[in-house]
């Protein structure tokens, strides 16, 4: 098969974009590993137990790998960018998190893909299936199909259409000609690292360009970090109670990304008030997010982050719901109340 007939089939299993690469060791692992070293991967286990070694090449997910098939699912929609808003009352969710869990779509398409290549490929064909889940450099596999290339602010980005892609990829014994990488257009622009509130867009590690030290990203402190939120970074983090998108909305090749029609994308809630979920009880937060990305922060680690949106806000009507959260059981969402009120 060609990486022509892998897109035109990629396209009719619901993907924007798609491109192949080769199943062999990228050189970003030597980047990968230097921001690993250099601490940038916080309290993410994940990324540092002994999965890590496993990045290092693909074949270590499927020993017969030969090529990655990577695809792209546009997920943006017409709603404003959180840089246009600015209501202290409110909250702000990431906006890959607005509708139903991109796990559960992507897997879908790419098991779709995977059967039709199969058919093709005959007896003998084996694959595997990643979104997100298992230790590839999803990313650099990405760039080296011919998808985009790795912005400043660590996001693949796509000339054409920007950055709103959730990414997947399909492991298989094929031996498929690789598309070639795109040139890198971010230029001498450093919107995304200028407009950053916690300035989490560093020096990369080792070599040239930029990295994200995640100790100092609004999306860790929100969605992957279990204990407290450093003081010195609170006031950074605003009205985000899940994710950012900030290095996002600003990026000029966001400016005219087209949107999704797929209402799975449709945000449930745009900008909810905070009073109203500082007031959410532990089911009635399960069956507000159940089905999107926004429960892997937990309830707990949710109100954390609602308190710290207050604590940001200061609104005189935030002074009774904090005071119920500064007696939460939890000690964390009850010590970070406290600072909100302190705050008020």
């Amino acid at each position: 098969m060609t990486s022509a007939e892998i897109r035109e089939l990629a396209r009719a299993c619901g993907f924007d974009l798609s491109g192949v690469a080769a199943a062999l060791p990228a050189a970003d692992r030597l980047r990968n590993r230097a921001w690993v070293d250099a601490g940038f991967a916080g309290e993410m286990g994940y990324l540092t137990d002994r999965r890590a070694d496993l990045r290092d090449d693909p074949r270590n997910l499927l020993a017969s790998a030969r090529s990655i098939v990577c695809v792209g699912r546009l997920y943006n929609t017409p709603w404003p960018y959180s840089t246009r808003y600015n209501h202290p009352e409110l909250a702000w969710i990431s906006r890959y998190a607005w509708g139903d869990d991109y796990h559960v779509l992507m897997r879908r398409g790419l098991e779709r893909l995977d059967a039709m290549i199969g058919e093709r490929a005959g007896p003998g064909f084996e694959s595997r299936i990643s979104v997100d889940t298992a230790p590839l450099l999803e990313r650099s596999y990405a760039r080296l199909a011919g998808l985009g290339w790795i912005g400043k602010n660590t996001c693949l980005i796509h000339q054409g259409a920007g950055s709103w892609f959730f990414l997947g990829e399909l492991l298989v014994s094929l031996e498929i000609a690789p598309d070639a990488p795109p040139p890198d257009r971010c230029g001498t622009c450093r919107r995304c690292i200028d407009a950053c509130p916690t300035a989490a867009i560093v020096p990369a590690p080792a070599g040239s360009g930029y990295a994200v030290d995640s100790r100092l990203c609004i999306s860790y402190f929100t969605i992957e970090l279990r204990g407290g939120i450093p003081e010195d970074r609170r006031a950074g983090i605003g009205a985000h109670v899940f994710g950012c998108d900030i290095c996002q909305d600003v990026c000029p090749w966001n400016r005219r990304a087209p949107s999704s029609p797929d209402p799975a994308f449709t945000p449930r809630l745009f900008e909810p008030p905070l009073e109203k979920l500082a007031g959410l009880g532990e089911e009635e937060f399960r069956a507000m997010f159940r089905g999107t990305p926004v429960t892997r922060a937990r309830y707990f680690g949710f109100l954390r982050n609602v308190a710290v949106a207050m604590g940001n806000g200061c609104r005189p009507e935030f002074r009774t719901p904090l005071e119920r959260l500064a007696q939460s059981a939890d000690p964390q969402v009850a010590a970070h109340a406290r600072w909100a009120l302190s705050q008020l």
